[in-house]
């Protein structure tokens, strides 16, 4: 097949997150909200979905595959709206791009906090002595 008529079949460039799939990934988990009805009701899991993204790279549709509920499609397809999109022109036609995308709620790892508190008597008539007692929340 001659270069030409290859250049003709793939003239649709499909779009590309500015940075790469690594900042895609950096952006999601920095903007992620965990919904407050999921944290109190301790939901994880995984929301997958589809979007639509247009000719100028903006993301207009966003499509619920597999929700958890909760609050995390809301959250899923809020912060999907949020991406943008580097879109070449493909020879002046205006194409909306289908693409999909899974969204992990895990929740936040619960901070241990401890208090450590010794006592310790040294009198001269007593050898010393002491108690001590730890508490953990």
């Amino acid at each position: 097949m001659s270069k030409s008529k290859k250049d003709r079949l793939n003239f649709i460039n499909t779009p590309t997150y500015f940075g790469g799939a690594s900042a895609m990934k950096a952006f999601l988990s920095k903007n992620l909200r965990y919904p407050k009805e999921a944290l109190e009701n301790k939901i994880e899991g995984t929301v997958s979905l589809k979007y639509d993204i247009d000719y100028k790279g903006k993301v207009v549709n966003t499509y619920i595959l597999a929700g958890i509920g909760y609050g995390c499609d809301q959250e899923a397809s809020r912060i999907v709206k949020l991406l943008k999109f580097d879109v070449k022109r493909a020879k002046k036609i205006k194409v909306v791009y289908h693409k999909s995308i899974k969204i992990h709620f895990k929740l936040p790892k619960e901070k241990q906090i401890s208090i450590n508190y010794n006592y310790t008597s040294s009198a001269q008539d007593d050898k010393s002595s002491g108690y001590g007692y730890s508490i953990k929340f």
